[in-house]
């Protein structure tokens, strides 16, 4: 990623273990394979079998964990969460995990996605009396479980979540469980390892790979998973709803070390590159990355080509989110600071730049600039994805469709806007066929079709009947 407000944002990520002495630290270290998802806040929610202990707070996962920060954190069950908000304020009162107490006894809970009907139902939960701590999303299905009168959690949590519109992978705990949910589109990753005999779950892989656990499979769309004293309790919910797994997961948000949705992340973008280079070939001496999203795809595309690889930008992993400017402007300070040109490989060369996706296209304009400053006799820019054309709704903070270049200008204007010699994307074709997605895959930010239906933000009929002869929730 380079500037903040020109690339997509990660979502979250959550982590949890079930069966193990040291459940904190292995979430802890769970949670560093996911720094990746999110960058504003960790907090992690463990069990001793009796008292659910938290810690969390803003910043990176070293920022906010000590030594002695988990030493307090103890139990052999254990959540956490990495936060970008997507719902819901930027503090510290928004730091997940949320910790509630009720009539069902504690509660821990941390949510990946995005709710659409969260606005709605907040408001009817608000009129009823219903007092919120926070404005994050994930508050409103712990206001609904506490008033759901199924006394059995498993089948109140299922209750509970046929209110519940969009997109979630969530993981819950309470005193001897750990739940593992996933919404019945598997909209965001979540998937199911084993680690000497405890359960381990995370949105991605390469979570497991840092703890040394195994991936077993995916928790499926529409599973509640229940993890107790080493066993695990499935239920599927029901209506079932036909697969939209997000694309854009491949495209630029998971680790390429992971595997999501069941296939590796590097195989879908070295595909991507290979398809990009079929569809939009062009005469050039060195294939360049935009570093680092744009390395696996660039590598597919000089393979394909033929034409050399090389590393023409090297980034500047140590910057951190956020530095001082100079008084005297420099141009294209922001970027340069991230990025720098080796001017041995692009001078006097025609450059093909891979980057994986163009939002608003300041940052490729610069981009294009400083190669083109550094010597380069050409740049032709390859995006290894279609044109970005609408926001996101379920789980990824995106510009609105104004701020979208792609969905104001065509492929052309864009190209004269960064100053490419040429510009060319991937077609849908072409990246569905990368990922191979068989119509299970959510392309919404590339063709407008969303899979889930968005709600207006309205008062609703009563969600619950205080009436104990009718205890079931309503159909909103």
């Amino acid at each position: 990623m380079l500037t903040e407000q020109d690339k997509f944002r990660d979502e979250c990520g959550v982590f949890g273990i079930a069966g193990h002495q040291d459940a904190a630290r292995h979430t802890y270290l769970g949670l560093y394979g996911l720094q990746h998802r999110g960058q504003e806040s960790a907090g992690i929610v463990s069990s001793d079998r009796e008292t659910l202990h938290r810690a969390r707070g803003m910043g990176y996962v070293a920022d906010v964990f000590q030594t002695e920060t988990l030493e307090r954190l103890a139990g052999d069950l254990a959540i956490g969460h990495v936060r970008y908000s997507t719902y819901g304020d930027s503090t510290a009162v928004n730091a997940q995990p949320i910790l509630t107490e009720s009539w069902r006894g504690p509660i821990g809970i941390a949510h990946n996605g995005n709710l659409v009907n969260a606005g709605r139902l907040r408001t009817t939960l608000e009129l009823e009396g219903a007092i919120f701590q926070s404005t994050s999303d994930t508050e409103v299905i712990l206001h609904l479980l506490a008033r759901s009168k199924k006394k059995d959690l498993d089948q109140a949590l299922i209750d509970v979540l046929q209110f519940v519109r969009g997109a979630y992978s969530i993981l819950m705990i309470t005193p001897s469980r750990l739940y593992a949910v996933r919404d019945p589109h598997g909209v965001r990753p979540l998937c199911l390892g084993e680690l000497n005999g405890a359960h381990v779950v995370a949105s991605e892989t390469c979570a497991f790979d840092l703890i040394g656990a195994r991936y077993l499979r995916d928790v499926q769309p529409g599973e509640v998973l229940r993890i107790e004293g080493g066993t695990l309790h499935s239920y599927q919910m029901n209506p079932a709803s036909p697969a939209a797994q997000c694309i854009f997961e491949h495209v630029y948000f998971s680790r390429p070390d992971s595997l999501v949705f069941g296939r590796s992340v590097q195989k879908s973008r070295h595909e991507m590159g290979r398809q990009l280079a079929q569809e939009c070939p062009v005469e050039a001496d060195v294939v360049v990355p935009v570093p680092d999203s744009g390395v696996t795809a660039a590598l597919g595309y000089a393979e394909e080509s033929g034409i050399p690889f090389d590393f023409g930008l090297i980034r500047n992993h140590y910057v951190g989110r956020t530095f001082i400017e100079p008084k005297q402007s420099i141009r294209h300070f922001g970027v340069k600071v991230k990025l720098n040109p080796v001017k041995d490989i692009l001078e006097g060369r025609r450059v093909i730049l891979i980057d994986d996706s163009i939002v608003r296209g300041t940052t490729s304009r610069k981009i294009v600039e400083m190669v083109r400053l550094a010597g380069a006799s050409e740049v032709h820019l390859r995006i290894s994805s279609p044109p970005t054309i609408g926001s996101c709704h379920y789980g990824i903070d995106t510009p609105t469709n104004s701020e979208l270049i792609a969905n104001n200008k065509s492929v052309e204007e864009i190209e004269e806007f960064t100053t490419a010699d040429t510009l060319a994307y991937l077609s849908l074709d072409g990246l569905r066929k990368a990922v191979e997605a068989d119509g299970n895959f959510c392309s919404a930010c590339f063709d407008l079709t969303y899979p889930i239906p968005l709600q207006k933000e309205a008062t609703q009929k009563r969600l619950f009947q205080i009436d104990d002869k009718n205890p079931v929730p309503e159909t909103v």
